[in-house]
């Protein structure tokens, strides 16, 4: 256990929760922690460490501001302190009262008493964060004392700046652990290595990354625990997406503590990552809501194709329901490929034609509609007597209904409000329809075993292939309503991700015209969104949290 030549005094080991909480469990928190605690001790940690506020879930929002929830989430780590007094100290992420003031706080825990806290200094209000909001702001405090060691605890946001882990380091501090609830967005790894290695730098003292894992809501957090030495050597690197613990040395020698080296666990792709997530991200919401399956509308293309999978690959194929709604205008190679899509995947598979339900519907209106030409409205309510059905299936079987939109499709409002945007859960909620196509390439190349779903090659090429369309009328064709998809995302990932002018658009290469309407039928959609399931957040220019706007808004760029 201790590692070779090495005096007692001269090591220190720390057991990391890499855990994945439920926001508002406090009780079932304060188990997996005690478990963590109990493996902790019989590695023969000197510490359990645990994320941020894990003993609430992260991230709480409003929650944590009610008094009576902060109130039971700081009793129950008094509770696990006086249940864990014998043997390894802990350090856990909770909330902190202080006369008037509420902190986000890091609470240590030693021979049964919480014996210091570390108070979060840099409240994040920006993307997912309204901490500011909701928290005090702590002073820039030292370090505390465990044994032999010294160490400072920049509680997240704390580490992305100089000044509380240079504080920490002029007060005494000879070793940094920072417990983070950082969410996944595509390429946040390399900035959180990138602030971790600027504080090693500055301060000449080796650093922990500690990150929570699992999905709230929209969010995922990823997880990616690691060490870094002074000299910005990487000692270890647990798994991204994964729950586990690490049990981590520390030795002391001539040049003060240094982690010692360990496992550096390699972390997979973009479009790895991405997929990972979205399985995250809808496992978990099932679980911790209390669902056990899902359904969705299966049409034969490509967005619910990548939906069933992925519910398949998170859920297992049994827990999936895909549902067929033809109409007259679905193509027999639709009926073809959701049939063998569903086959492929091992899901239950029905067909609920919606003929005779739009006959009714339109006998029904036809006296108010009278004299008007089919249109829009017609198309329409194809998508909410879907709706409807798919909501009778779920209400009677007690099932998730997932709506499959990608993000192209939430941008410009090209989706039906209480059609088929009705639903639980989004997966692909953050997914441009161009990435849409990739991923589906990427998931019929590789199957991991951590999907619950069939092997490689499940998505038929034919889906992929095929011209989208929504087949509400006769020949009809996405590109007939909306620019191409390479185009659409383009201009979107400018006016949306990069929060770009009209200009910026021309500047790009892009037609002006073009660039206007897209804009137009972002704003205009908003009310849409506003009521729109949540789904899994992949960028940080998300449709809720991230990007904000009124739904009534006159603004349009004049450029």
């Amino acid at each position: 256990m201790t590692p070779k030549g090495q005096d007692m005094a001269d090591t220190f080991r720390i057991t990391l929760a890499q855990l994945n909480p439920t926001v508002g469990d406090i009780a079932g928190n304060a188990a997996l922690a005690r478990d963590a605690w109990a493996a902790g001790k019989s590695a023969g940690a000197d510490l359990v460490a645990f994320p941020e506020m894990f003993i609430t879930g992260y991230n709480a929002q409003d929650l944590v501001m009610k008094p009576a929830f902060h109130t039971a989430a700081i009793e129950a780590v008094r509770a696990l302190a006086r249940d864990c007094a014998d043997g390894p100290a802990i350090a856990m992420g909770a909330p902190w009262v202080e006369g008037a003031e509420l902190f986000n706080a890091y609470l240590i825990c030693k021979g049964g008493e919480i014996v210091a806290t570390q108070l979060k200094h840099h409240l994040p209000n920006e993307t997912v964060f309204d901490e500011k909001r909701i928290f005090d702001t702590g002073p820039m405090g030292g370090p505390y004392a465990l044994g032999p060691i010294r160490i400072g605890s920049p509680i997240c946001e704390d580490a992305w700046y100089p000044d509380v882990a240079e504080t920490h380091a002029e007060t005494g501090a000879e070793f940094l652990l920072v417990p983070n609830g950082s969410p996944y967005y595509r390429g946040k790894f390399d900035v959180r290595l990138s602030h971790a290695v600027g504080r090693v730098v500055e301060t000449g003292l080796p650093l922990i990354y500690l990150n929570c894992v699992g999905g709230q809501d929209d969010q995922v957090f990823d997880g990616g625990t690691f060490g870094i030495n002074p000299h910005g050597e990487i000692a270890f690197q647990m798994p991204v997406f994964e729950a586990g613990l690490a049990h981590v040395d520390l030795a002391r020698g001539a040049d003060g503590w240094r982690i010692v080296p360990a496992e550096v666990a390699q972390h997979p792709g973009e479009w790895e990552q991405d997929y990972y997530c979205m399985v995250l991200a809808l496992r978990d919401y099932l679980r911790k809501t209390g669902f056990k399956k899902v359904l969705l509308g299966l049409s034969g293309g490509i967005d619910s194709a990548l939906v069933a999978t992925i519910a398949a690959d998170a859920l297992g194929p049994e827990n999936v329901r895909c549902v067929m709604l033809p109409s007259e205008y679905t193509s027999q190679a639709s009926l073809d490929d959701a049939k063998a899509l569903a086959e492929r995947l091992g899901c239950r598979y029905d067909f609920v034609p919606i003929t005779e339900g739009r006959t009714a519907i339109t006998n029904t209106l036809a006296p108010l509609f009278e004299g008007t030409e089919a249109g829009l409205t017609e198309e329409n309510i194809q998508s909410r007597l879907r709706g409807l059905l798919l909501m009778a299936l779920s209400n009677k079987f007690g099932e998730m209904l997932l709506t499959t939109g990608n993000k192209s499709e939430v941008a410009v409002g090209y989706a039906t409000i209480y059609g088929d945007m009705a639903g639980g859960y989004n997966p692909i909620k953050d997914l441009y329809k161009t990435r849409v196509f990739e991923q589906c390439r990427w998931r019929n190349a590789n199957h991991r075993d951590w999907m619950k779903g069939p092997g490689a090659a499940v998505i038929p090429v034919s889906i992929i292939d095929k011209p989208p369309s929504a087949e509400l009328r006769a020949d009809q064709k996405d590109s007939d309503s909306l620019p191409d998809y390479p185009e659409l995302d383009a201009l979107l990932t400018i006016l949306v991700d990069q929060d770009g002018s009209i200009e910026d658009c021309v500047a790009a290469g892009f037609d002006r015209a073009t660039a206007k309407k897209v804009e137009h039928l972002l704003y205009i959609s908003e009310y849409k969104r506003f009521q729109a399931a949540p789904g899994t957040r992949l960028s940080k220019r998300a449709f809720w949290l991230d990007r904000r706007y009124p739904v009534v808004n006159g603004w349009r760029d004049p450029s």
